[in-house]
């Protein structure tokens, strides 16, 4: 998901003699930039996962938010300044609970991570964006897709112990934090333009969680918080969890719509699971497997055919 910036900002490319050609995500396909920033997310996950061995979730969520917030936060300081001014108090509260969801939403998936693969915790929490994209339609076959997640959902609950089914339930909470990230998303769109709202939000959010997150990594292993090679790894899980994706998807919206988009996403939990295997060596069985392509076809399928929304002005 560019931050703040016009399309193909990150450099373009150059035919000047005795300059080298540039990549720029304009010139990359928008499936392939959806892709990247799929699995700049769950490779972020994966190294926040290595973390857990001497940090807790509460301390590596806290170190996550902090990065984005000071990426997101350099970059849009000049609409800092003016925020509080020229914006109302029901604005600027709608924005402080976009930070509060923000929060949320990743203490709940950080505490599932830490007890059930990835590829498992990604899949539930994907009930979140399916739940909106299907919320308040009156198309038959959307009912098919509730129906397949659920049984998705179900076959990943069936023979695991009480950390699994924690797990599992942080899972959901996520999902639940992420359906209402999505809707506050587009109610702080409506009245902060740009990328100055998630700014803000991810400045609300980390205040939100720094001081649970200090808590708990000091009475884990108060030298970990002052590891320099810990604190970089926080910073890159930071960078590939949250402003690469931000901006590789922001680049590919300009260029199809939110439907397609939509659909490609659905991959995620695919993308997730393998990354696991990868990354973290977590294998999973058959039956996860399943469960996993179940939540993928109803993401997919809920989100094809639906009518694209009216086109907003460019911030």
């Amino acid at each position: 998901m560019a931050l703040a910036e016009a399309p193909g900002s990150f450099g373009g490319a150059s035919r000047a003699p005795g300059r080298i050609r540039t990549l720029s995500p304009a010139s990359v396909p928008p499936p392939a930039l959806i892709l990247l920033g799929i699995v700049s997310v769950q490779v972020g996950a994966g190294l926040a996962k290595h973390l857990f061995e001497r940090m807790p979730p509460t301390a590596v969520v806290s170190i996550r938010l902090l990065a984005s917030a000071l990426v997101l936060g350099f970059l849009a300081r000049k609409a800092l300044r003016t925020v509080l001014r020229d914006h109302s108090w029901t604005s600027l509260a709608v924005v402080a609970g976009y930070g509060v969801s923000l929060a949320g939403m990743n203490f709940a998936f950080y505490q599932s991570l830490s007890r059930i693969p990835l590829g498992v915790a990604v899949t539930i929490e994907f009930l979140g964006p399916l739940s909106v994209a299907i919320a308040g339609s009156r198309r038959p076959r959307d009912a098919l897709w509730v129906v397949l997640a659920g049984a998705g959902v179900v076959l990943l609950a069936r023979g695991g112990g009480d950390a699994d089914v924690l797990g599992i339930v942080f899972a959901l909470l996520a999902a639940v934090g992420w359906a209402s990230y999505i809707l506050l998303t587009a109610a702080t769109g409506r009245r902060i333009p740009g990328t100055t709202g998630l700014a803000l939000a991810s400045i609300i959010g980390t205040l939100v969680m720094l001081p649970g997150g200090i808590a708990t990594g000091v009475a884990a292993d108060g030298a970990a918080l002052l590891d320099p090679a810990l604190l970089a790894i926080g910073l890159g899980v930071g960078l590939l969890s949250s402003v690469i994706p931000y901006s590789l998807e922001l680049e590919a919206l300009r260029r199809v719509p939110a439907r397609v988009f939509g659909i490609l996403m659905s991959l995620e939990p695919a993308v997730a699971a393998l990354v696991g295997v990868v990354v973290l060596g977590e294998i999973l069985s058959g039956r996860q497997w399943v469960a996993i392509g179940c939540v993928i076809v109803a993401c997919a399928g809920a989100t094809r055919g639906q009518k694209e929304p009216p086109a907003a002005p460019e911030a």
